[in-house]
């Protein structure tokens, strides 16, 4: 017996098969073979047709089944991750009324800024968590001024999420954790927040009824069952965005676990049961999977938008003999910690919200042309990489998250010995390394949600652990390498 699981992205629907005796992966896939199309109509927008997503879902999922040949009566049941913050619209019929506006799509953003200023910071942070900003609920306020029509049309609200469940079962829901980031979440009064909806002159009707994320949410329907290759009657058992499911992949459920990954950006995700919000700009608090009024799990987030972008920018445009990042990291490892005093500050990919949502761009500090090689600037990449997420962590800890352990996929940046030894050292805590997926992770989800994989910590060490990276004795050295390059750091936010 078998649980499937899909993580549905922007570039691609991910699934994958999970044992349902040992949770082992058996297999995964993606569809489309080439990324999805992100319509933009006008600058800063990002749409998708939601009806694309589902036809991917039944694609992979029909490619499972056939090519591990299997039946569908083997599928215990359904877990569904998704990207977060988008926007779906339904009518009255159950039909969608326009493409989705997805989670990097800015045209809310002022709509966000006004309702802070004008709601206030103390009442947003302390009931939201979080400032309106560009999330779901600002989405639905532009729909709302801009296209009246659309807007009248409107039965429910759903996160992408929301959709591919209703697909599967023709039923509407929710859960917590989905409204919570798209700011429409009242922590302090465990309800939804209906009076956020109300300052934008929105109905609250039109927010679904929230299920537990674990739990029986809905059943396959038979037109669910024909499209999807699947059995009706199957059960789709859990249901969460992509950073929260990316944290329940690698075993993060407890306060002062944080999970990690590090790709084009970086993201830092940490689990406090702590219902304060402090940096409520530079970082958004969602209820974590394991949330419920009675028993607070938060996830703070901290997005790094300049990471890794900087260190494939390199590798595609030096000389390199080999245009590789292990070709990159050997040259890397001749080097001395600290790169003898070389900087790259790597924030090169648009505005960071931890800068308050200030663009300082990508920096190369105290290059000298005598002693510099390309080696010096692969190491001094890397540690600038590794110093951005220190700085972020920092953050993180001055809005009461505590740090214990760093989980992270075993991804490029990951990979380096050099940025993952950084970071360990610098924190002083271990960094343990996992080969999994969110779609491995979602259909896990659904068997932790059935019962069947009670002891989900060691199935996931047992079966994805890959290695655990130890902070180093020379701390000093990374200490004062560090020192050297945030002094750069403050000295480009200064003249910014």
């Amino acid at each position: 017996m078998y649980y499937i699981g899909f993580d549905i992205g922007s570039s691609s629907v991910k699934a994958a098969l999970v044992d349902a005796n040992t949770g082992k992966s058996v297999a995964s896939l993606s569809e489309p073979e080439e990324e999805m199309n992100i319509i933009a109509i006008q600058r800063d927008w990002a749409e998708q047709d939601p009806e694309l997503w589902w036809q991917y879902v039944c694609a992979a999922s029909k490619r499972l089944v056939k090519e591990n040949s299997i039946t569908s009566d083997q599928i215990k049941g359904i877990g569904i991750a998704y990207q977060m913050h988008g926007l779906v619209l339904v009518d009255h019929d159950l039909n969608l009324i326009r493409d989705s506006i997805i989670w990097c799509d800015s045209r809310a953003v002022k709509i966000g800024e006004q309702a802070l200023k004008t709601l206030g910071e103390d009442r947003c942070l302390n009931h939201l968590l979080n400032s309106p900003a560009n999330f779901t609920a600002s989405k639905l306020k532009w729909v709302r001024d801009n296209e009246p029509e659309n807007f009248a049309k409107i039965y429910k609200f759903l996160l992408p999420g929301d959709y591919i469940a209703f697909k599967f079962s023709g039923v509407l829901n929710t859960t917590i954790s989905g409204l919570s980031e798209g700011t429409l979440w009242d922590f302090k009064e465990g309800t939804p927040a209906d009076w956020l909806l109300e300052h934008y002159e929105i109905d609250p009707n039109i927010i679904p009824d929230a299920v537990p994320t674990f739990s029986k949410q809905s059943i396959l329907s038979e037109t669910g069952a024909k499209e999807s290759g699947l059995k009706a009657g199957i059960p789709v058992l859990y249901r969460a965005g992509d950073q929260p499911n990316n944290a329940l992949s690698l075993n993060v459920f407890n306060p002062g676990e944080v999970a990690a990954t590090g790709g084009t950006s970086g993201v830092l995700y940490a689990i406090t049961d702590d219902l304060e919000a402090k940096e409520g700009v530079k970082i958004n608090n969602f209820a974590h999977v394991n949330h419920t009024p009675e028993h607070s799990s938060i996830g703070k987030l901290l997005c790094i938008n300049g990471a890794g972008i900087q260190y494939r920018w390199l590798k595609n445009n030096l000389n390199l003999e080999t245009n590789s990042y292990q070709t990159m990291n050997s040259h890397a490892s001749k080097i001395q910690v600290g790169s003898n005093d070389l900087q790259l500050i790597p924030f090169g990919n648009g505005a960071e919200r931890m800068f308050n949502n200030r663009t300082l761009g990508t920096h190369i500090c105290n290059l000298n042309l005598n002693k510099h090689t390309r080696s010096h600037i692969f190491r001094a990449a890397l540690e600038g990489i590794a110093f951005s997420f220190i700085y972020g962590l920092e953050i993180l800890k001055n809005d009461n998250a505590d740090i214990k352990v760093i989980r992270a996929g075993n991804d490029n940046l990951f990979r380096s010995e050099i940025f993952s030894n950084t970071v360990a050292t610098l924190i002083n805590q271990e960094i343990e390394i996992y080969n999994t997926t969110g779609a491995i992770g979602a259909a896990r989800a659904a068997g932790l949600s059935d019962g069947t994989f009670e002891d989900f910590g060691t199935m996931i060490t047992k079966n994805d652990h890959v290695m655990t990276y130890h902070p180093l004795q020379n701390r000093d050295d990374y200490k004062e390498a560090y020192a050297n390059w945030k002094k750069e750091l403050n000295r480009i936010l200064i003249n910014k």
